[in-house]
Protein backbone atom coordinates (compact mmCIF):
# COMPACT_ATOMS: atom_id res chain seq x y z
CA UNK A 1 0.00 0.00 0.00
CA UNK A 2 1.41 3.39 -0.96
CA UNK A 3 1.88 5.93 1.80
CA UNK A 4 0.78 9.54 1.32
CA UNK A 5 3.22 12.37 1.86
CA UNK A 6 3.77 12.94 5.59
CA UNK A 7 1.88 15.65 7.41
CA UNK A 8 3.80 18.82 8.21
CA UNK A 9 4.05 19.47 11.98
CA UNK A 10 2.36 22.87 11.56
CA UNK A 11 -0.76 20.96 10.44
CA UNK A 12 -1.21 19.13 13.74
CA UNK A 13 0.85 20.70 16.54
CA UNK A 14 -1.93 23.11 17.49
CA UNK A 15 -4.51 20.39 18.02
CA UNK A 16 -2.04 18.16 19.90
CA UNK A 17 -1.23 21.10 22.18
CA UNK A 18 -4.94 21.65 22.76
CA UNK A 19 -5.43 17.98 23.63
CA UNK A 20 -2.53 18.04 26.07
CA UNK A 21 -3.83 21.20 27.73
CA UNK A 22 -7.27 19.64 28.05
CA UNK A 23 -5.70 16.69 29.90
CA UNK A 24 -3.19 18.62 32.02
CA UNK A 25 -5.76 21.17 33.17
CA UNK A 26 -4.69 23.74 35.75
CA UNK A 27 -2.31 21.67 37.85
CA UNK A 28 -0.60 19.24 35.48
CA UNK A 29 -0.30 15.49 35.99
CA UNK A 30 -0.70 15.27 39.75
CA UNK A 31 -0.50 11.46 39.72
CA UNK A 32 2.86 11.23 37.94
CA UNK A 33 4.26 14.23 39.82
CA UNK A 34 3.20 12.77 43.16
CA UNK A 35 4.49 9.22 42.85
CA UNK A 36 7.30 9.23 40.28
CA UNK A 37 10.68 10.72 41.29
CA UNK A 38 11.70 13.47 38.88
CA UNK A 39 14.87 11.67 37.76
CA UNK A 40 13.18 8.32 36.99
CA UNK A 41 13.91 7.06 33.49
CA UNK A 42 11.68 4.78 31.43
CA UNK A 43 11.39 2.96 28.13
CA UNK A 44 7.88 2.48 26.75
CA UNK A 45 6.68 0.51 23.73
CA UNK A 46 3.59 1.18 21.63
CA UNK A 47 2.19 -2.21 20.64
CA UNK A 48 -0.70 -3.15 18.38
CA UNK A 49 -3.19 -5.42 20.10
CA UNK A 50 -4.74 -6.70 16.90
CA UNK A 51 -4.03 -6.66 13.17
CA UNK A 52 -4.54 -3.48 11.17
CA UNK A 53 -3.02 -0.51 9.35
CA UNK A 54 -0.97 2.12 11.17
CA UNK A 55 -1.67 5.83 10.65
CA UNK A 56 -0.88 8.99 12.56
CA UNK A 57 2.41 8.14 14.22
CA UNK A 58 3.89 11.63 13.77
CA UNK A 59 1.04 13.61 15.35
CA UNK A 60 0.52 11.05 18.11
CA UNK A 61 4.18 10.92 19.09
CA UNK A 62 4.51 14.70 18.96
CA UNK A 63 2.64 14.75 22.29
CA UNK A 64 5.84 13.55 23.94
CA UNK A 65 8.14 15.99 22.15
CA UNK A 66 5.86 18.88 23.08
CA UNK A 67 5.99 17.89 26.75
CA UNK A 68 9.72 17.19 26.85
CA UNK A 69 11.94 17.74 23.78
CA UNK A 70 14.68 15.66 25.41
CA UNK A 71 12.64 12.44 25.09
CA UNK A 72 13.82 9.94 22.48
CA UNK A 73 10.92 9.05 20.20
CA UNK A 74 11.47 6.40 17.54
CA UNK A 75 9.06 4.78 15.09
CA UNK A 76 9.51 1.10 14.28
CA UNK A 77 7.12 1.04 11.31
CA UNK A 78 5.85 3.67 8.89
CA UNK A 79 2.32 4.94 8.39
CA UNK A 80 0.58 2.57 6.01
CA UNK A 81 2.26 -0.53 7.48
CA UNK A 82 0.09 -3.55 8.15
CA UNK A 83 0.85 -4.87 11.61
CA UNK A 84 0.16 -8.10 13.49
CA UNK A 85 -1.16 -8.46 17.05
CA UNK A 86 1.60 -7.74 19.56
CA UNK A 87 3.82 -5.94 17.05
CA UNK A 88 5.70 -2.92 18.39
CA UNK A 89 5.21 0.24 16.32
CA UNK A 90 7.14 2.89 18.29
CA UNK A 91 9.33 3.36 21.35
CA UNK A 92 9.71 6.33 23.70
CA UNK A 93 12.64 6.67 26.11
CA UNK A 94 13.62 9.23 28.72
CA UNK A 95 12.07 10.84 31.76
CA UNK A 96 9.13 8.77 33.00
CA UNK A 97 6.90 11.67 34.04
CA UNK A 98 6.33 13.28 30.62
CA UNK A 99 5.91 9.86 29.02
CA UNK A 100 3.08 9.12 31.45
CA UNK A 101 1.59 12.58 31.00
CA UNK A 102 1.51 12.28 27.19
CA UNK A 103 0.35 8.66 27.08
CA UNK A 104 -3.41 9.20 26.80
CA UNK A 105 -3.24 11.99 24.21
CA UNK A 106 -0.92 9.90 22.04
CA UNK A 107 -3.05 6.77 22.34
CA UNK A 108 -6.28 8.64 21.66
CA UNK A 109 -4.92 10.05 18.42
CA UNK A 110 -3.18 6.89 17.28
CA UNK A 111 -6.11 4.60 18.05
CA UNK A 112 -8.53 6.87 16.18
CA UNK A 113 -6.39 7.29 13.08
CA UNK A 114 -5.32 3.64 12.87
CA UNK A 115 -8.98 2.63 13.18
CA UNK A 116 -9.92 4.81 10.20
CA UNK A 117 -6.98 3.60 8.10
CA UNK A 118 -7.66 -0.06 8.93
CA UNK A 119 -11.34 0.07 8.02
CA UNK A 120 -10.60 2.03 4.85
CA UNK A 121 -8.09 -0.63 3.81
CA UNK A 122 -10.72 -3.34 4.33
CA UNK A 123 -13.18 -1.53 2.08
CA UNK A 124 -10.58 -0.83 -0.58
CA UNK A 125 -9.73 -4.52 -0.64
CA UNK A 126 -13.42 -5.47 -0.79
CA UNK A 127 -13.96 -3.52 -4.03
CA UNK A 128 -10.65 -4.41 -5.66
CA UNK A 129 -10.92 -4.77 -9.42
CA UNK A 130 -14.18 -2.83 -9.83
CA UNK A 131 -12.63 0.53 -10.71
CA UNK A 132 -14.55 2.33 -7.95
CA UNK A 133 -12.84 4.43 -5.26
CA UNK A 134 -13.62 4.69 -1.54
CA UNK A 135 -13.93 8.31 -0.36
CA UNK A 136 -14.65 9.96 2.99
CA UNK A 137 -16.90 12.95 3.73
CA UNK A 138 -17.02 16.06 5.94
CA UNK A 139 -18.55 13.99 8.77
CA UNK A 140 -15.38 14.29 10.80
CA UNK A 141 -14.50 14.96 14.44
CA UNK A 142 -14.34 18.75 14.95
CA UNK A 143 -10.70 19.81 14.86
CA UNK A 144 -9.44 16.47 13.52
CA UNK A 145 -10.52 16.71 9.89
CA UNK A 146 -7.05 16.99 8.36
CA UNK A 147 -5.79 14.02 10.38
CA UNK A 148 -8.84 11.84 9.80
CA UNK A 149 -8.76 12.48 6.07
CA UNK A 150 -5.04 11.73 6.10
CA UNK A 151 -5.84 8.37 7.74
CA UNK A 152 -8.30 7.60 4.93
CA UNK A 153 -5.53 8.21 2.39
CA UNK A 154 -3.14 6.01 4.35
CA UNK A 155 -5.74 3.23 4.16
CA UNK A 156 -5.85 3.52 0.38
CA UNK A 157 -8.97 5.69 0.10
CA UNK A 158 -9.42 9.17 -1.32
CA UNK A 159 -10.76 12.41 0.09
CA UNK A 160 -14.01 14.15 -0.77
CA UNK A 161 -14.30 17.87 0.08
CA UNK A 162 -12.14 19.18 2.91
CA UNK A 163 -14.55 22.04 3.52
CA UNK A 164 -17.34 24.16 2.17
CA UNK A 165 -14.87 26.13 0.05
CA UNK A 166 -13.52 23.19 -1.98
CA UNK A 167 -16.36 22.74 -4.43
CA UNK A 168 -20.10 23.20 -4.90
CA UNK A 169 -22.17 20.29 -3.59
CA UNK A 170 -25.88 21.00 -4.01
CA UNK A 171 -27.96 18.76 -1.75
CA UNK A 172 -31.68 18.35 -1.08
CA UNK A 173 -32.00 21.30 1.31
CA UNK A 174 -30.18 23.56 -1.15
CA UNK A 175 -32.67 22.56 -3.82
CA UNK A 176 -35.62 23.44 -1.60
CA UNK A 177 -34.15 26.80 -0.59
CA UNK A 178 -33.08 27.66 -4.15
CA UNK A 179 -36.42 26.80 -5.72
CA UNK A 180 -35.45 23.73 -7.66
CA UNK A 181 -32.64 21.91 -9.40
CA UNK A 182 -32.28 24.08 -12.48
CA UNK A 183 -32.34 27.34 -10.50
CA UNK A 184 -29.72 26.06 -8.05
CA UNK A 185 -27.34 24.83 -10.76
CA UNK A 186 -27.65 27.89 -12.97
CA UNK A 187 -26.98 30.24 -10.04
CA UNK A 188 -24.04 28.14 -8.90
CA UNK A 189 -22.47 28.03 -12.36
CA UNK A 190 -22.85 31.80 -12.74
CA UNK A 191 -21.32 32.39 -9.31
CA UNK A 192 -18.21 30.17 -9.24
CA UNK A 193 -15.08 30.28 -11.36
CA UNK A 194 -13.92 27.78 -13.94
CA UNK A 195 -11.77 25.93 -11.39
CA UNK A 196 -14.68 25.09 -9.08
CA UNK A 197 -16.50 21.80 -9.68
CA UNK A 198 -20.24 21.40 -9.22
CA UNK A 199 -21.82 18.20 -7.89
CA UNK A 200 -25.55 17.70 -7.31
CA UNK A 201 -27.32 15.14 -5.12
CA UNK A 202 -30.30 13.33 -6.65
CA UNK A 203 -32.66 10.79 -5.10
CA UNK A 204 -34.49 9.56 -8.21
CA UNK A 205 -33.85 8.71 -11.83
CA UNK A 206 -36.26 11.48 -12.82
CA UNK A 207 -34.06 14.05 -11.07
CA UNK A 208 -31.05 12.55 -12.80
CA UNK A 209 -32.66 13.02 -16.23
CA UNK A 210 -33.14 16.73 -15.53
CA UNK A 211 -29.61 17.04 -14.17
CA UNK A 212 -28.12 15.59 -17.36
CA UNK A 213 -29.33 18.68 -19.23
CA UNK A 214 -27.43 21.03 -16.90
CA UNK A 215 -23.75 22.12 -16.69
CA UNK A 216 -22.47 20.03 -13.77
CA UNK A 217 -19.41 17.85 -13.21
CA UNK A 218 -20.63 15.09 -10.89
CA UNK A 219 -23.77 13.53 -9.50
CA UNK A 220 -24.28 12.11 -6.02
CA UNK A 221 -26.70 9.17 -6.23
CA UNK A 222 -28.21 9.13 -2.76
CA UNK A 223 -29.66 6.06 -1.05
CA UNK A 224 -30.22 4.08 -4.25
CA UNK A 225 -30.21 0.28 -4.29
CA UNK A 226 -27.71 -1.47 -6.60
CA UNK A 227 -30.28 -2.06 -9.34
CA UNK A 228 -31.23 1.62 -9.44
CA UNK A 229 -27.58 2.66 -9.25
CA UNK A 230 -26.82 0.51 -12.28
CA UNK A 231 -29.62 2.20 -14.22
CA UNK A 232 -28.31 5.61 -13.17
CA UNK A 233 -24.75 4.78 -14.28
CA UNK A 234 -26.07 3.56 -17.63
CA UNK A 235 -28.01 6.80 -18.15
CA UNK A 236 -25.03 8.95 -17.25
CA UNK A 237 -22.95 6.99 -19.78
CA UNK A 238 -19.66 8.50 -18.66
CA UNK A 239 -20.76 12.14 -19.00
CA UNK A 240 -20.41 12.81 -15.25
CA UNK A 241 -18.52 11.47 -12.28
CA UNK A 242 -20.95 9.23 -10.38
CA UNK A 243 -20.89 8.97 -6.59
CA UNK A 244 -22.92 6.48 -4.54
CA UNK A 245 -23.73 7.43 -0.97
CA UNK A 246 -26.11 6.54 1.84
CA UNK A 247 -26.51 3.35 3.86
CA UNK A 248 -23.50 1.57 2.35
CA UNK A 249 -21.96 -1.09 4.60
CA UNK A 250 -18.99 -3.46 4.36
CA UNK A 251 -21.51 -6.14 3.40
CA UNK A 252 -23.00 -4.15 0.51
CA UNK A 253 -20.00 -2.14 -0.71
CA UNK A 254 -18.94 -4.72 -3.31
CA UNK A 255 -22.39 -4.82 -4.90
CA UNK A 256 -22.43 -1.01 -5.02
CA UNK A 257 -18.99 -0.92 -6.65
CA UNK A 258 -20.04 -3.44 -9.28
CA UNK A 259 -22.76 -1.06 -10.55
CA UNK A 260 -20.01 0.96 -12.22
CA UNK A 261 -20.08 4.07 -10.00
CA UNK A 262 -16.91 6.13 -9.87
CA UNK A 263 -16.93 6.89 -6.15
CA UNK A 264 -18.39 5.37 -2.99
CA UNK A 265 -18.60 7.82 -0.09
CA UNK A 266 -19.04 6.68 3.50
CA UNK A 267 -19.51 9.15 6.34
CA UNK A 268 -19.12 6.46 9.00
CA UNK A 269 -15.47 5.97 8.02
CA UNK A 270 -14.70 9.09 10.06
CA UNK A 271 -17.68 9.54 12.39
CA UNK A 272 -18.35 6.02 13.68
CA UNK A 273 -15.35 3.81 13.00
CA UNK A 274 -14.06 1.63 15.87
CA UNK A 275 -10.80 2.68 17.51
CA UNK A 276 -7.78 0.52 16.84
CA UNK A 277 -6.48 -1.01 20.08
CA UNK A 278 -2.91 0.07 20.80
CA UNK A 279 -1.23 -0.10 24.19
CA UNK A 280 1.72 1.72 25.73
CA UNK A 281 3.68 -0.46 28.14
CA UNK A 282 6.72 0.37 30.23
CA UNK A 283 9.67 -2.00 30.15
CA UNK A 284 12.08 -2.56 33.00
CA UNK A 285 15.39 -0.72 32.58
Amino acid sequence: MSTPAPLYPVMYEGLVRAALLEDLGRAGDVTADACIPVDTQARALFQARHAGVIAGLAPALSAFSLLDPSLSVRTLVADGARVAPGQAVAVVEGAARPILSGERTALNLLGRLCGIASKTAELVQAIEGTGAHIVCTRKTTPGLRALEKYAVRVGGGSNHRFGLDDAVLIKDNHLVAAGGLRAAVERARAHVGHMVKIEVEVDTLAQLEELLTLPVDAVLLDNMDPATLRQAVDRVAGRLITEASGGITPQTVRAVAETGVTLISLGWLTHSVTNFDIGLDFESL
